[in-house]
């Protein structure tokens, strides 16, 4: 095989027409994407079953008390860095495809473990370690949807997947709202949804199995005949779903020839890259999961009974799948950096009109702006990010850069909890708009820009 194969895998790929067969990987890539939000979402509304179950409490007596909500949602983003963080090269050693098998196994075996557990501190523990494999399973995702979709598309791709994704969240309140003020068959509400979780993941496993493997890794790891196989299997089925020729392959630029290792993260052209989105994830999680992950907590503080605020947080979750469907309108065609600065915008001015309503109708109205808001800044970032680096070492600095968001976020639920005993809701949301205003000055000034422009060209 010509070792000129490697150099042509990038622009035949970014020929290819966004066809049912391009659609259809980016939906079987989402269905991981699932349950990772499942599994985060998952934070939010079983906390009130964990507080009815006697296993924690919603204001604990220390910061890094075991029965605290707030170290709950600490061991949830604890273990997701530790995927993120520790794991996040193993995709860039052994493939995309084969982590999808290990990371949704690893996860579904230990979410079954946590759901009979009789202590905070096991509850705790198992869920780090399922944590650990939806942090992998997220760095994968990022890493193999812009390797296999054309450039053109790579806004829209994200925003379906994320479509898709969100579709979990309604259905996770719902349960949330339906099951945790239970004990069906004996055993707790919360429990079950847990078990939900871990069979669906197992589900989603089975469905993928059709996934290629990402002809972009193949060629750089030398397996050129295997490369070569795939992408002509995915060009002919191009080619049959649009009843013709494929467009001409386009000059494209190689990839520039680097040493595939974590070192180069830290030296120039990347290191500026690093900085930012580290720092940017460090900012971002603040106004996601500063709302997200505590919605029905906010809203109890705000007057609304438990079982109320459950449906109500349901109400808002609802949004979840809109914001990603809206934001096809804008996601190929609004340059990325200004689609994150604008959404920032959203989340820290909604977040203080929510803190300040007493009006039941306005508080869920503008609940939802901030949902819609989150989803916008959550599609257009994993987007960027993967973007932004080589193919060599996309899922190591998409890991690396990625866990200083879930290292945020597993301290963002103590600080939250933090600030809501001490100012309430409207602490909160201060906290959170602080956060949004550093994020948006960050990639307002230091952001490249990367709209429609091949990986190989971005990477330069």
């Amino acid at each position: 095989m010509d070792q000129n194969v490697a150099m042509t895998i990038g622009g035949r790929l970014d020929r290819l027409p966004f066809s049912r067969t391009l659609w259809y990987f980016v939906m079987l890539i989402a269905l991981g994407g699932v349950f990772e939000l499942y599994d985060l979402f998952m934070t939010a509304y079983i906390a009130p079953g964990l507080v009815k179950s006697g296993l924690f409490v919603t204001k604990p007596a220390s910061f890094f008390d075991p029965q605290g909500v707030g170290f709950f949602v600490f061991c949830t983003f604890a273990g997701m860095f530790v995927g993120t963080m520790g794991f996040g090269f193993v995709a860039d050693r052994v493939g995309r495809r084969a982590i999808f098998t290990y990371s949704l196994v690893w996860y579904s075996i230990a979410s079954t473990i946590m759901a009979f557990q009789t202590s905070a501190e096991g509850v705790n523990l198992w869920r780090f370690i399922a944590s650990v494999g939806i942090g992998l399973e997220q760095v994968t995702i990022d890493t193999f949807i812009p390797e296999l979709v054309p450039p053109q598309g790579r806004g829209r791709a994200f925003a379906f997947y994320q479509f898709i994704a969100f579709l979990i969240v309604p259905i996770v309140a719902f349960l949330g709202w339906l099951l945790v003020p239970l004990s069906p068959l004996g055993l707790d509400g919360w429990r079950w949804i847990a078990l939900i979780s871990a069979a669906g993941a197992l589900a989603a496993w089975w469905l993928r199995r059709s996934l290629p493997e990402s002809p972009r890794w193949l060629a750089r790891h030398g397996q050129l005949e295997r490369a070569e196989s795939t992408l002509r299997d995915i060009e002919a089925r191009v080619a049959k779903d649009i009843g013709g020729p494929l467009p001409p392959v386009s000059a494209t630029k190689a990839e520039r020839p680097g040493s595939s290792t974590f070192g180069e993260l830290f030296k120039p052209p990347y290191l500026g890259r690093t900085v930012m989105m580290s720092t940017f994830n460090l900012l971002s999680v603040v106004g996601y999961y500063g709302f997200a992950a505590w919605v029905p907590t906010l809203l109890i503080d705000k007057g609304i009974t438990v079982t109320t605020s459950l449906l109500y947080a349901f109400i808002i979750a609802i949004a979840n799948p809109v914001g990603p469907l809206l934001g096809f309108l804008v996601a190929d065609r609004m340059e990325r950096k200004w689609q994150i600065v604008c959404s920032g915008i959203g989340i820290g001015g909604f977040m203080l009109l929510f803190a300040t309503q007493t009006n039941q109708a306005a508080i869920i109205g503008l609940g939802i702006l901030v949902t819609l808001s989150n989803n916008w800044l959550s599609f257009t970032f994993h987007s960027y990010q993967a973007e932004l680096f080589p193919t060599r070492v996309r899922a190591r600095a998409v890991g690396f850069v990625y866990a200083w968001g879930r290292a945020s976020a597993a301290f963002v639920g103590l600080l939250i909890g933090f600030f809501f005993s001490q100012g309430g809701t409207l602490g909160v949301a201060l906290f959170i708009g602080v956060a949004m205003t550093l994020m948006i000055l960050v990639i307002g000034i230091f952001g490249p820009k990367t709209l429609n422009q091949p990986l190989e060209e971005i990477s330069q």
